[in-house]
């Protein structure tokens, strides 16, 4: 058990040597004791899914084959960001870097690499091979703008092992801040730093505190919001999974500075990674004493439960959280009174989300300057995106606010793929916006994407190309949040359904102009008078997309036509006589038998009995059919 600042620090020097061993700079002496290596292992949902656990325990029973487990550290650990390229595996430490590696190709890599000394160039990830030399991750296009903080062990540590956090300088922060810190000081640099809610509203973290830490002395519980909902957003989960004591040790901080000895950690049931990790952190930390009473001798209490959500995105609103953890339907509550006033059981309560809590122990150990150094005047530090969609390096990033949108896809998402053109990227998920091409150089910071008809939100990034329908994407987005609304107030509940009936009645060819200024009306009619967030910021993708893409809109009612050849009803499937070989081959794939013709002719397509699957474009080999 850890008792005080020197216990902590005894197992911090035990530890260091590993953990360096996973962060050096090339060409820097390291040892770890006897291991000569480190086998690091994605274990994180998308690798996992991949096969990545069955991955690592071929690895360890072809160590022992091979005589050299006691020399070879295998570890499963958290995301290393480059989703796309599972599962993956890095060995330190040179900081090999293999990727979409099969459970069939471990033998090789043991007995070429591990035993052998020769990396498997053929499973290297090709950015990290530069004719005969072999590169470190750090040094691709994928990392080389990104500034880890929030990330910082993720990828680098055993999630399940509360040493290896220790040995990155965990628990170093509550123990400063017990031992050294008044409460009215942390909040002080938390407020200094600039941190702001990385939930989505951007609220400052300081302020938030403060007005908690003002209320009288009494019960007070600590939030942490880990109902991540948002289609394509993966940011927290994959914080939770790679480094959960990291928002253990904030929530204990955030206790200590606003007065108050519980916590709550409320987070999807349906991520079980995730929930397991937190389970054994929560069990590690109690038993080392660094939850509970008395830690490190101060006389500081504090605890954390879990509550499982049961995935209603409403939740992710701070006040239907609330109401869940209490043991009730997850429906919001009007404000004020706020949470910091009146909040859990009707006490006062903050609630941050999982990526807020993962910079406050860096801001403790290395000031509220440092942290302020990065981002702009009025977004300061670092941010996490999931970036997904039509982009080239689906994965988890982390920048500097500021960064440009062309940077975080061309440079970092290494562009969009199959030579198309970038169109459009949506932030905030459905509650956000889409910011086009024409507003590609746009830095990315909470003001700058409010002004531009979009939000930073929880820090889902979804690319679009030239395929994709901005009407359908609106649609797409307020169909999700039609089935989502909890139902409480009649402008979400009813509002969005018409909002909706009215974007199928345009994508289905029988829009009429008028309902534009029906969309809009509505859509500001729904902002202002919905009574928590979902129904305040749902309409924006479908005001964002009227704004930068309304000529898409008007093709789709006065053409009867998609632009973009996605929405079915108004699209059209032809041969081309001139370059139809007659094959047959799309007649044989058609489900509905709507294609017609000899061999060796040129076929037709009887649009009566037409699906409109497609399977005859993708089967055909000589580019002869087309949709319009």
């Amino acid at each position: 058990m850890i008792k005080n600042l020197a216990d902590l620090a005894q197992v911090r020097e035990k530890m260091q040597g590993k953990i360096t061993f996973r962060r050096h700079n090339p060409g820097t002496e390291v040892t770890d004791g006897n291991v000569r290596k480190h086998v690091l292992i994605c274990g994180g949902t998308g690798c996992t899914s991949s096969k990545s656990v069955q991955i690592k325990e071929k690895m360890e029973k072809c160590l022992v084959e091979a005589g050299i487990a006691d020399e070879i550290q295998v570890v499963m650990t958290g995301c290393f960001g480059l989703c796309a390229l599972g599962p993956i595996m890095i060995v330190y430490p040179e900081g090999t870097f293999y990727s979409r590696i099969h459970v069939d190709d471990v033998e090789e890599i043991v007995k070429e690499h591990l035993v052998g000394g020769n990396p498997v160039k053929r499973l290297l990830y090709a950015e990290t091979v530069k004719g005969d030399e072999i590169l470190s991750l750090n040094e691709t296009a994928f990392y080389k703008k990104q500034h880890r903080v929030a990330l910082r062990n993720c990828g680098v540590i055993n999630p399940e092992c509360i040493q290896e956090y220790i040995g990155t300088g965990g628990y170093l922060a509550l123990g400063k801040v017990l031992n050294e810190m008044k409460p009215q000081e942390v909040i002080d640099v938390i407020s200094a730093s600039g941190l702001r809610g990385r939930g989505g509203g951007g609220f400052p973290t300081g302020r938030k505190w403060q007005f908690a830490a003002a209320q009288p002395a009494g019960k007070k519980y600590v939030v942490c919001n880990a109902d991540e909902g948002d289609p394509g957003a993966f940011m927290d989960r994959s914080v939770l999974e790679g480094d959960p004591h990291a928002v253990l040790e904030a929530m204990a901080i955030a206790g200590y500075a606003i007065g108050a000895d519980e916590g709550y950690i409320y987070v999807r049931a349906e991520y079980p990674i995730a929930v397991h990790r937190l389970q054994i952190a929560i069990a590690q930390a109690r038993e080392e004493g660094l939850l509970g009473k008395d830690i490190f001798g101060t006389g500081f209490c504090f605890d954390i439960q879990l509550r499982l959500g049961a995935g209603a995105f409403v939740c992710g609103e701070e006040t239907a959280l609330l109401t869940s953890i209490e043991g009730n339907r997850g429906e919001p509550r009007p404000r004020p009174p706020f949470p910091a006033v009146k909040g859990l059981f009707g006490k006062p309560t903050i609630i941050n989300n999982v990526e807020t809590y993962a910079n406050v122990c860096q801001i403790i150990l290395n000031g509220a300057d440092w942290f302020a150094s990065m981002g702009t005047e009025k977004s300061k530090g670092t941010k996490v995106f999931a970036l997904g969609g039509k982009i080239t390096n689906t994965g988890l990033v982390e920048i500097p606010m500021g960064t440009t949108l062309r940077e975080v896809v061309e440079e970092i998402g290494g562009g969009v793929p199959n030579g198309k053109k970038f169109k459009a990227a949506q932030t905030g998920g459905p509650s956000g916006g889409c910011i086009p091409a024409s507003k590609f150089d746009i830095a990315i910071d909470y003001d700058n994407l409010i002004a531009n008809g979009s939000m930073m939100g929880s820090g889902g990034l979804i690319v679009m190309d030239e395929d994709t329908c901005m009407v359908d994407l609106a649609k797409f987005f307020l169909e999700f949040t039609v089935d989502e609304s909890c139902g409480k107030c009649a402008p979400c509940r009813i509002g969005m359904v018409r909002l909706l009936e009215l974007l199928e009645k345009i994508t289905s060819g029988n829009g009429e102009m008028e309902d534009l200024d029906k969309l809009e009306e509505l859509a500001n009619y729904i902002k202002s008078a919905s009574l928590c967030g979902l129904g305040q910021t749902a309409p924006n993708p479908v005001l964002s997309t009227l704004a930068n893409f309304r000529d898409e809109y008007i093709a789709h009612i006065k053409d009867k036509r998609c632009p973009a050849g996605v929405c079915k009803k108004l699209l059209t499937y032809n041969i081309d006589p001139d370059k139809c070989k007659g094959c047959t081959m799309c007649a044989r794939k058609c489900p509905a038998s709507a294609i017609s013709g000899q061999v060796k002719t040129a076929h037709v397509i009887d649009h009566t009995k037409c699906v409109k699957c497609g399977a005859c474009i993708e089967t055909c080999k000589f580019g002869a059919i087309y949709k319009k």
